[in-house]
């Protein structure tokens, strides 16, 4: 879980969140679950394992505004050697308002742009919080 606070710079014309924005939002909330989780982007990073967004999906459902607290919420649907897709909510806090929600697939790549088995480490926190989340389910 995520928390942000929406500035100027977020927002358009019409004085909403700009419909691009939310692709950041959704980084950023990848990058925050993988922290707490103990696992560290700029350390695979050196490691030469990189990550490319492969797939995107977002419906916009309600818009954010300027001074929102908005919280993106994570979790892994599906993982594979290569691969993981994660679903992410974009959620007002004040009101527990479900404003956006995504679907990303990344692609773990080496430097010269193919594909390459994930580290184990990482492949690991996956695929037990895509067990948790299938557990969940009834």
């Amino acid at each position: 879980m995520m928390e942000r606070r929406i500035y100027y710079e977020d927002t358009d014309a019409a004085g909403v969140v700009y419909y691009g924005k939310y692709l950041g939002f959704l980084e950023q909330g990848r990058t925050e679950y993988l922290r707490e989780r103990g696992v560290s982007i700029g350390k695979l990073h050196e490691q030469g394992h990189l990550f490319a967004v492969m797939r995107v999906e977002i419906d916009y459902l309600k818009p954010a505004v300027l001074d929102d607290l908005i919280r993106v919420d994570t979790n892994v649907l599906e993982t594979s050697n290569a691969t993981f897709t994660m679903g992410q909510k974009v959620v007002r806090i004040s009101d527990e308002r479900l404003l956006a929600e995504g679907r990303v697939t990344m692609a773990c790549i080496g430097p010269g742009g193919r594909a390459k088995r994930m580290p184990a480490e990482l492949l690991k926190v996956l695929e037990t919080e895509t067990t948790l989340v299938k557990s969940d389910q009834p």
